[in-house]
């Protein structure tokens, strides 16, 4: 719970491409009906805080608080103190994919941190139905949920299971989730990146062994006909281009990443396979669960994964390293 007394709190605040500082803002004391205050206990930081450092994200306007992997006790009411998981992902209820219970793809959603302004502070204001409990969990454990909610959403949509083929290629954050995630399904997985240092964290960090580099020989022996899903976590056109070859007969790409431009392909290849391109963004209540589940059950590493704790205090100094290091870091984690 924070001070009682408190009227303002710091933000994290990106207020430019380039530009991040800490700006002293009201604390909030009142929700919306329908909605609840959560005092933030960790903030991860994602790729798409990176993004938004470097000038990348397309869909942002500056300045904002960034900050949208979220754990938090509940600030008052019945349930004042227990630890929740924040979904980012705020839905219109009304559209299409709404009603068909699909939140995920929303056609208005809002995303904390990137449409509005995010958890990278003392206390925001949640819709009562985006709080999940953290039960069991630790707060740093909690805020780690969001980013492997993407990859177990994408491995539910994959239907990928035992003694299936998997290909992850991009084993940042994100497809390292992804990865861990198939592997829970029962699938042979392997690893994918261009960079070494990448590839040597995933194996020393979480066991994989199955590790390849872009353009080496891999469809030899029991690979030769392909993998039954090939998951695509780099966010690079030509690199999901590039696993298009990849995919066994009947087999699947799944799209988690997302890039800003058009994807070629064979339409011979790609119906000879009689294959699938799966689209996967961001996750639903149901990946919440799994994934809180798998973490309590000790099934996902989380203490490999998180790679330091930083109070918001020294983030100025500290953000534009985090960036350049970021092939090193699986998991950066932000106190307020």
């Amino acid at each position: 719970m924070k001070d009682a007394s408190a009227t303002t709190m710091a933000c994290g605040v990106c207020v430019e491409p380039g530009r991040f500082r800490i700006e002293t803002r009201p604390l909030p004391t009142h929700a919306p009906e329908g909605w609840v205050l959560v005092d933030i206990a960790a903030i991860g930081i994602c790729g798409t805080d990176y993004h938004i450092f470097e000038g990348k994200h397309p869909y942002l306007d500056y300045p904002r608080v960034i900050g949208h992997e979220l754990s938090g006790h509940v600030a008052s009411g019945p349930d004042a103190g227990r630890l929740v998981v924040v979904n980012p992902y705020l839905s219109c209820g009304a559209c299409r994919a709404c009603l068909r219970g699909k939140p995920n793809c929303c056609a208005a959603i809002a995303v904390l941190g990137v449409h509005r302004d995010g958890g990278m502070c003392a206390r925001i204001a949640v819709p009562a139905g985006n709080l999940y409990p953290a039960d069991g969990l630790s707060v740093h454990q909690a805020a780690m949920v969001e980013f492997l909610a993407i990859g177990a959403h994408a491995v539910a949509r994959s239907g990928v299971g035992p003694g299936d083929l998997a290909l992850v290629t991009g084993a940042g954050p994100i497809g390292l989730g992804t990865a861990l995630f198939a592997r829970l399904a029962g699938a042979q997985v392997h690893l994918m990146d261009l960079s070494d240092r990448r590839l040597a964290l995933a194996r020393r960090l979480c066991g994989f062994d199955l590790l390849h580099r872009p353009g080496d020989d891999i469809l030899t022996g029991e690979l030769a006909q392909g993998f039954d899903v090939v998951f695509d976590a780099t966010g690079s056109a030509p690199a999901i281009e590039a696993g298009f070859p990849l995919v066994a007969h009947g087999g699947s790409t799944v799209l988690v990443s997302v890039v800003k431009g058009d994807i070629r392909f064979s339409d011979a290849e790609f119906h000879k396979r009689e294959a699938r391109i799966i689209g996967s963004r961001n996750a639903q209540a149901s990946d919440f669960d799994r994934v809180i589940a798998a973490i309590r059950d000790g099934l996902i590493p989380t203490d490999a994964l998180l790679s330091e704790v930083v109070p918001l205090a020294d983030l100025p100094d500290r953000f534009a390293a985090l960036v350049d290091d970021r092939d090193d870091i699986v998991k950066i984690l932000v106190t307020p």
